[in-house]
Parts: structure tokens; C-alpha cells; sequence
């Protein structure tokens, strides 16, 4: 895990299970029952077995074999393609569902994000206006974390899991996203070498969506050394870059509380 919500805690509910292979937590700071975490997880498993690219019976995995049209795909499952086709224009080409291989389309560098803004649009429905959502490190944070008036996000450097790299703290509404090959391995890939990047360690998004931070994060990651000219760029969406010479780069707006 890249990056925690860190808080004391003197109220609410908070669960973690393992789900598309990775801890995800839900920490409730105005939630008295545990059962009412329920429909988040439930929102969870739906799309582990809509999206896997693991499982041969998951509706990626049939559109990859040919056995099932798009037309005929659930609609998250469009929803979700057809934004990576938007992403892969607003990013060069960095971010691409075949940045792997020609051959394979896996939009997990999105949907991971994506299914987190859902998770929270279904808090923000049960009525719930203070929590984290932790999906191997990407977080959505909405309110304070009770009885804090503020969430504090610890990103972990890329090189000591023992070591903070920077501290975020959360306004009201914050998505927090950070790409990189320290807690999967080498799984991000140039699309157009489709080899992994050199000369980056991480690359650390925040915004006000997640998804589309997740896919941003990614695709700086992909570009390597040129991604931080590409992030001091966007609108809307901080960034902070650790690069392999020990550098660390950010952008004016970084929500930085303090370093260790």
C-alpha cells in the first residue's frame, strides 16, 4: 500500500477485505453499524468479477477472446472503455488499456479509480459525509476524520516502506492517486515501447477524481523523465514526482504538510 489516511480515531466503523487482489479499506467516521458498509463491498466484488483480467469468466477477459461484443458488454464495462479511449487522447497515448501488449486490453490503471468514485458516490447516497475509501493505496477522502476537522494522507517513499515521502492533508473532497513499481512490481508500461519507464520512481496525483487521477498518474509514470513537464501542465490536479537521482518534484498547489 502506497498511501494511508492517517487519524485518530474515536468514532465510526471501519472494515478491510482483500478484493481485486489488493486491501480495500472503508473508514466510516459517521457510521455507527458495520453493516452498513455493506453495499460499498458488495459495489466492489461486482467489479472483480465484471473487470478481472485474472478471470477467464469476467466480461473483460470474454471481450478479449472475441466471445463478447462490445455492444453487448454491461454498460459500466462501455462506461469504462470508452472513457479509456477519451484518456488515451488526453494523455499522448500514455495511457492505454494495450500499453502492455497489442493484444490485451486491461483498463485496470482506470478502474480501480473509477470504482472508488463509485464507492463514494454510493456513501454520499446512505447520507454518510465524513470517510476514506482505500483501494490499494488510491484514496477518496470526503469530509474530516472525526474527531479531526481534516483527513492526512502519508505517501511511502519508493525506496523505504519505513519513510514517509510527504504528507497530504484533504479539504472536504480530495482523490488521491500514486503510480509506480514498488508495490506491484513492473506493471506500468510505455505504450509506444511498451517497456517500463526508467529514471521515475512514483508519481503521486491529487484532484477531485479519482479515476481520472489514477489514469494520470499512470500515464506520467509511463513517460518516465518527461512526465513532470507533461503534469506541471494539467489543470484542476496536483502532482508530486520522485524521480531514481533522489529528486522530488512538485507542483505549486501539492498539498504538502510536511516532510520526514
Amino acid at each position: 500500500m502506497v498511501a494511508v489516511a492517517v487519524a485518530s480515531r474515536a468514532t465510526g466503523v471501519t472494515r478491510v477485505e482483500q478484493i481485486m487482489g489488493m486491501p480495500i479499506v472503508v473508514d466510516a467516521r459517521d457510521v455507527g453499524d458495520p453493516a452498513a458498509l455493506e453495499p460499498l463491498f458488495d459495489w466492489f466484488r461486482f467489479v472483480d468479477r465484471t473487470f478481472s483480467t485474472y478471470s477467464p469468466d469476467s466480461e473483460i477477459s470474454r471481450l478479449d477472446r472475441g466471445e463478447l461484443p462490445l455492444g453487448e458488454a454491461h454498460p459500466d464495462v462501455r462506461e469504462v472503455l470508452a472513457r479509456c479511449d477519451e484518456l488515451r487522447v488526453e494523455t499522448n497515448g500514455f495511457f492505454d488499456v494495450h500499453a502492455e501488449s497489442d493484444d490485451r486490453a486491461d483498463p485496470s490503471g482506470l478502474v480501480k479509480g473509477w470504482s472508488v468514485d463509485r464507492a463514494a458516490a454510493i456513501a454520499d447516497e446512505l447520507g454518510w459525509r465524513n470517510y476514506a475509501i482505500n483501494a490499494g493505496g488510491d484514496i477518496r477522502l470526503r469530509g474530516g476524520a472525526l474527531p479531526a476537522p481534516h483527513w492526512r494522507v502519508g505517501i511511502q517513499h519508493p525506496s523505504d516502506r519505513r519513510r514517509i515521502a510527504a504528507v497530504v492533508v484533504a479539504g472536504d473532497d480530495l482523490a488521491v492517486a500514486t503510480s509506480g513499481a514498488y508495490a506491484r512490481g513492473r506493471h506500468v508500461f510505455d505504450p509506444h515501447t511498451h517497456r517500463p519507464p526508467e529514471g521515475v520512481l512514483s508519481v503521486t496525483i491529487t484532484g477531485p477524481e479519482l479515476a481520472t487521477a489514477d489514469a494520470f498518474a499512470t500515464a506520467a509514470f509511463a513517460m518516465g523523465l518527461d512526465g513532470p513537464a507533461w503534469t506541471a501542465r494539467l489543470r484542476g490536479y496536483e502532482v508530486m514526482t520522485l524521480l531514481a537521482d533522489g529528486r522530488s518534484l512538485r507542483t505549486p498547489g501539492f498539498g504538502l504538510s510536511s516532510r520526514r
